[in-house]
């Protein structure tokens, strides 16, 4: 019996230390040290007059986002000063319908907004993350009663600014794609 319980606490005591690795608490956000107050200029538009405000929600968001989960960093619109620098452009903006109805109207848009982000370290004069290719979707339904109309572009619009500025701000703070140098 005696044999049976220290076989069993042995069995406890290896299955509970294998599993030691698997919760570490994130301490580390990935960024240079240095790094304490984030530009984020004014977002560009390439084709100019792509959509009213677009690349202003898209920094909006970004801003918002790094002062959500930035834990302390400073965010400013001028590069003076700043250790990072976030720089964005528009570069596409679709609105096209995907679904239509019996009588062949367009009753679910779908909004695709392309982007390019990249960060920079300022003091090393590196970039930290690069992705030219920043593709973003959302769709929304046209109501069939016209009494109850409401344009779901602009909300639309506002939730793929969010979801960008996630991913984009994710990658930043998490330090994912940052370009380590090979010693």
């Amino acid at each position: 019996m005696r044999s049976i319980r220290a076989a069993g606490l042995i069995l406890l005591l290896l299955g509970v230390s294998g599993f030691t690795d698997c919760y570490k608490p994130v301490t580390n956000s990935g960024l240079p040290r240095h790094i304490r107050t984030v530009a984020v200029p004014v977002f560009q538009t390439e084709p100019t007059g792509l959509r009213y405000r677009v690349e202003s929600r898209f920094t909006d968001a970004v801003s918002r986002e790094i002062i959500r989960r930035g834990n302390g960093l400073k965010v400013q619109g001028s590069t003076t000063g700043a250790d990072a620098v976030i720089e964005g452009t528009i570069r596409d903006f679709s609105f096209s319908g995907v679904l239509l109805d019996r009588e062949g109207r367009a009753r679910v848009y779908e909004v695709t907004i392309v982007s390019a982000v990249t960060i920079r370290d300022l003091r090393e004069q590196k970039v930290l993350f690069d992705n030219q290719n920043f593709i973003f979707r959302d769709s929304f339904e046209f109501s069939e009663d016209p009494r109850s109309f409401f344009n779901e572009e602009d909300p639309a619009v506002e939730r793929i600014a969010r979801a960008f500025a996630e991913a984009a701000v994710s990658a930043f703070v998490n330090g994912l794609g940052v370009r380590e140098e090979r010693k």
